[in-house]
């Protein structure tokens, strides 16, 4: 069984390929909305697809070279389909510098998308299971802080869910922004115009 990964921050988007995709149950499907968490779960399920619309994240992103973790975690084992809801030439020339040598539109008819997704899967050589170990760049529990963080839980709350002083939770929250690189413990979540560096 195929194991397919959506990466948007449209619940509609992922809810209407998520019923495409799998309407004859042939294809194990998991989602995110979060780029940050994207990465993890690319490395920990290794799916061997991701469909993605990174014009969703546009006005998250500090810099477009972010998308530099989602490359990296797909590697060469993992087909990435790129479909933009909307035009973004930054995000787009700095896919194509990836090497994503087509960049579809959200827009497209049902059959055609499904027809892509048939043509994507198909088109690369036979799966293998990876032989290399990649570590996590999070702990289980750095993602589960990282997670409730995300939806706007404040440290006290955290600590109450996952049964930890807010100490800890603290020193979680700086282990995960040094881990991913933040500049602060705010921009994680501040929308940010695009920079290309």
């Amino acid at each position: 069984m195929y194991k397919i990964l959506l990466v948007d921050r449209c619940y509609f988007s992922l809810l209407g390929l998520r019923q495409l995709i799998n309407k004859n149950n042939t294809f194990c499907i998991s989602e995110t909305d979060n780029l940050l968490l994207a990465r993890e779960k690319i490395m920990q399920w290794q799916p061997n697809m991701v469909i993605a619309d990174f014009s969703g994240f546009s006005s998250i992103l500090h810099n477009v070279q972010q998308l530099s973790a989602i490359y990296s975690a797909c590697g060469k084992s993992t087909r990435l389909l790129v479909m933009q809801s909307g035009d973004h030439p930054q995000i787009e020339e700095y896919c194509q510098k990836q090497g994503t040598q087509e960049i579809f539109s959200k827009s497209l008819p049902l059959h055609d998308v499904n027809s892509l997704i048939e043509k994507t899967l198909n088109s690369r050589p036979p799966f293998r299971y990876r032989q290399q170990h990649t570590a996590s760049l999070l702990t289980l529990r750095e993602e589960r802080v990282l997670k409730l963080w995300t939806e706007a839980a404040s440290n006290e709350m955290i600590a109450k869910v996952m049964g930890i002083s807010p100490k800890t939770v603290y020193t979680y929250k700086r282990n995960i922004r040094m881990k991913l690189g933040a500049d602060n413990r705010f921009s994680l979540f501040l929308a940010h115009p695009l920079e290309v560096a």
